[in-house]
């Protein structure tokens, strides 16, 4: 038996000895669906992954995914999620109500998170993997790759901010002053 983890809707749309399919149209909740779904949809266990991926950092923020803001700015859960990873802040993600819970233990349900949202399918975790992560905390993690819009921003920022920050040194250079 594959237990499959999702609305309704998309269970419907898989047969017992089924694995993978293709959806006629999308159907689901906005927010929560896998790339994969919403661009060619193609649906598998590792959808109901990226899902669950979702729901866990739900849990951990305290935020529904639809509906988060950070700093007055509507973004995606997801989104926020990678800004905070990437910056080496993943606590500013945690909801205040989970202060007295271990640390690193919810640093690595971030981590599992972010596991299972991997934009690419195959760098997805499957949910036997996710189990054996939570249930063992000496199993060590693969680190997390960032979803390919975010990773080219933030090289683009970086490359911004070392052309402003060489520019600015020599101009400084030039009028005589030291850089």
């Amino acid at each position: 038996m594959n237990p499959k983890i999702t609305d309704f809707g998309m269970a419907r749309l898989f047969l017992l000895d089924q694995s993978r399919a293709n959806a006629a149209q999308i159907e689901g909740t906005s927010g929560y669906m896998a790339p994969e779904y919403l661009g060619r949809k193609q649906i598998s266990a590792k959808t109901d992954v990226y899902s669950f991926g979702i729901v866990v950092l739900e849990i951990i923020s305290g935020k529904m995914n639809s509906y988060f803001t950070s700093s007055g700015n509507s973004e995606h859960l997801l989104d926020y999620a990678w800004k905070t990873w990437m910056k080496e802040t993943p606590f500013c993600l945690i909801d205040p109500m989970l202060n007295g819970s271990s640390r690193s233990e919810l640093s690595r349900c971030i981590h599992i998170a972010l596991l299972c949202s991997q934009e690419n399918v195959e760098s997805r975790l499957t949910m036997d993997s996710v189990v054996s992560m939570l249930e063992n905390q000496k199993t060590t993690l693969p680190m997390p790759i960032p979803p390919t819009y975010l990773a080219n921003a933030s090289a683009r920022e970086r490359s911004a901010s070392s052309v402003h920050g060489s520019s600015l040194q020599s101009t400084k250079a030039e009028d005589g002053s030291s850089p």
